[in-house]
């Protein structure tokens, strides 16, 4: 997330303002509001009400908690087979707390509970969707309409295209509601074994389910300030930076990956070489829209060729925008340091965005979840590299799509031991919790110098 000193200052305020309502540490509200549900869930899968006629373990059902809460998708059981409709029920419902956002309904129980809200919380709000302090009162309530109203209409859209694939009408609409809560959040779970590949020639369910991803995934602040805007209440003629920067990065990623999808997997006869025309477009299309953590399979990973486990590596690892249902460093983060690198390299001692200028602190704020983020992963693998016999480049490909909170597999997740389960579960969780948790702290910690050391520089390069 890619905030400077000052909106991070703002950020800690906020949180100590609700985790004082809440009776908890300010740096802590965050990631104790996702441990509490992780636990929560797990409980609860492990009802015996909540799986079919198999017995749930501690590890499966903590696991499948985790990845539901971060709207991950990895899964350690076949979701279709081995949880009751009660099961899925609670996966359904983890999915939406999570892609809801425990910030969100935080200030909304707040605001509830008081019927009044403090300007300190009403900021976190701000920094979160661009949107005014008199516009915080509204916000759960759009994000709540926006949510439901997008899943909705998904729902109906594939529900009616279950029945004319000759599903009954009650399974249609049970699958066809299950798939769309789970596509808007970006979580990944789904009721076949195969994941979406079985559809995989079918445009009214990949094309709707692709749609619904890139809406959820490209951030609330985006579809906020576009609706304003319609709706006339923008008075400002020039987008704002982030629009502009999430919309051109997001859609240069999208079509770097579908070329590249069709470029390294149109003749694998293990992935789309054996697919007509169509299956192969609709192939990489999913290929290139999945990876945005949306972690829903239109080709097999465990058989795709090595460039493009890498190219899916790097589109994971980015994810999507901004305070949206994606994971990842997001496009933005990526976007200010390559930019920042293409000014240094013309000699410009600022970067500049669309005629204005991105602060030193938005840049440095960049440049620490990127290597935050990095670092994380590393340790992550070689961790699981040091226990695990599976190929590098698999083990690499799993942390990322834990981090990134994508949920896309080569078929690891259910052969690892349980002690990489539980860094995956780490990973999902720090890619969750991690920037808001990492804003807190620093502002937390934040003091201001009020004197300066000479200067001197090392040698770069």
């Amino acid at each position: 997330m890619t905030v400077g000193l000052s909106r991070i200052k703002v950020v800690g305020e906020a949180v100590a303002a609700a985790g004082h309502t809440l009776m908890l540490h300010p740096a802590r509200v965050v990631p104790t509001a996702y441990l509490i549900g992780w636990i929560l869930g797990t409980v609860l899968l492990r009802l015996p009400w909540c799986a079919t006629n198999q017995d749930t373990t501690w590890w499966q059902a903590a696991f499948t908690s985790m990845s539901a809460l971060c709207i991950t998708g990895l899964a350690v059981v076949d979701t279709a087979s081995h949880w009751s409709h009660l099961g899925q029920a609670v996966i359904l419902l983890l999915i939406q707390v999570g892609g809801f956002g425990i910030m969100t309904l935080t200030s909304m129980v707040v605001f509830t509970v008081t019927r009044r809200v403090s300007p300190t919380v009403a900021r976190i709000a701000k920094e979160e969707t661009r949107s005014g302090l008199k516009d915080f009162r509204r916000l759960p309530a759009r994000i709540l309409f926006f949510s439901l109203a997008c899943e909705g209409i998904l729902a109906l859209a594939l529900t009616l295209r279950f029945m004319r694939r000759g599903m009954p009408s009650e399974t249609a609409t049970y699958h066809g509601v299950f798939h769309s809560i789970s596509a808007f959040n970006n979580a990944g779970f789904a009721l076949y074994p195969d994941n979406l590949v079985g559809f995989n020639q079918d445009p009214w369910i990949m094309v709707p389910i692709g749609m619904a991803i890139v809406v959820g995934g490209i951030g609330f602040p985006v579809w906020i300030e576009l609706t304003d805007r319609w709706r006339g209440h923008v008075r400002r003629r020039l987008l704002s930076v982030h629009l502009r920067m999430t919309l051109w990065a997001y859609t240069a990623l999208l079509l770097a990956g579908f070329l590249a999808v069709c470029l390294f997997e149109w003749s694998n006869p293990y992935t789309l070489g054996d697919q007509p025309l169509s299956g192969k477009l609709l192939g990489a299309f999913g290929g290139t829209v999945f990876p945005r953590t949306a972690g829903f399979n239109s080709i097999d990973y465990g058989e795709v060729t090595a460039p493009t486990l890498l190219v899916t590596d790097v589109l994971m690892m980015i994810g999507g925008g901004t305070a949206g249902t994606a994971g990842g460093l997001k496009v933005t983060t990526v976007a200010v340091l390559l930019l920042t690198v293409f000014a240094e390299i013309r000699g410009e001692e600022v970067t500049i965005v669309g005629g204005r200028r991105l602060s030193n602190e938005c840049v440095r704020s960049a440049l620490a979840v990127a290597v935050l983020g990095t670092t994380v992963v590393f340790t992550a693998v070689l961790v699981m590299a040091a226990h695990e016999p599976f190929a590098l480049d698999h083990l690499v490909f799993e942390a990322i799509s834990a981090f990134g909170t994508v949920g896309l597999s080569t078929g690891l997740t259910t052969r690892v031991s349980h002690l990489s389960w539980g860094v995956l579960m780490v990973l999902m969780y720090l890619g969750r919790v991690g920037p808001v948790s990492a804003a807190a702290a620093l502002a937390m910690r934040a003091r201001l110098r009020r004197f300066e050391y000479p200067p001197e520089d090392p040698l770069v390069g």
